[in-house]
């Protein structure tokens, strides 16, 4: 560095300006671009039939290639580092929020739905009996044809 922190607000950011920090924001915005869109497919698939989640990724996804794409650009046609630290901490910021404070409460009441779901559906199908359809009473001489009729029908079988 051989000026004030402040004056390399208002530099361009380019290869010649700041060698230590081009090339990997650039490759790194890429890479993690990449990367989220391939969490995106991955999770959305695996997440299909759960919508907080799949809303979840959906956010994630546009404020990342927003964030991402826009580092990209700023890298590519040498904005200031000033816009360039803007567009970094909001976008870090926005990321930050959407997965810590604004979805952590819907998941939540969608967890709790999700129990009660499996509650009621465990407590319904808990005895045997509820999935077995009742048969009539059978009498004695019906029992006993019907038992004729299966041991001819087995010994047909074999």
């Amino acid at each position: 560095m051989r000026l004030p922190f402040w004056n390399y607000l208002f530099t361009r950011f380019n290869v010649h300006e700041f060698p230590d920090l081009y090339t990997p924001l650039w490759v790194a915005s890429l890479a993690l671009l990449v990367i989220l869109v391939i969490l995106y497919n991955t999770r959305t698939r695996a997440l299909h039939r759960h919508a907080p989640y799949l809303d979840l990724w959906e956010w994630l996804l546009w404020t990342g290639i927003t964030l991402f794409g826009l580092l990209l650009v700023a890298a590519v046609f040498n904005f200031y580092l000033v816009v360039l630290l803007v567009i970094l901490i909001t976008g870090l910021a926005v990321m930050t929020w959407v997965r810590f404070i604004r979805f952590p409460p819907l998941l939540e009441i969608y967890e709790q739905k999700m129990a009660k779901q499996r509650y009621f559906t465990r407590s319904k199908f808990a005895h045997p009996e509820s999935t077995i359809r009742p048969k009539g009473a059978r009498s004695a001489t019906n029992r006993a044809t019907g038992q004729r009729a299966r041991a001819s029908r087995n010994r047909r079988r074999r």
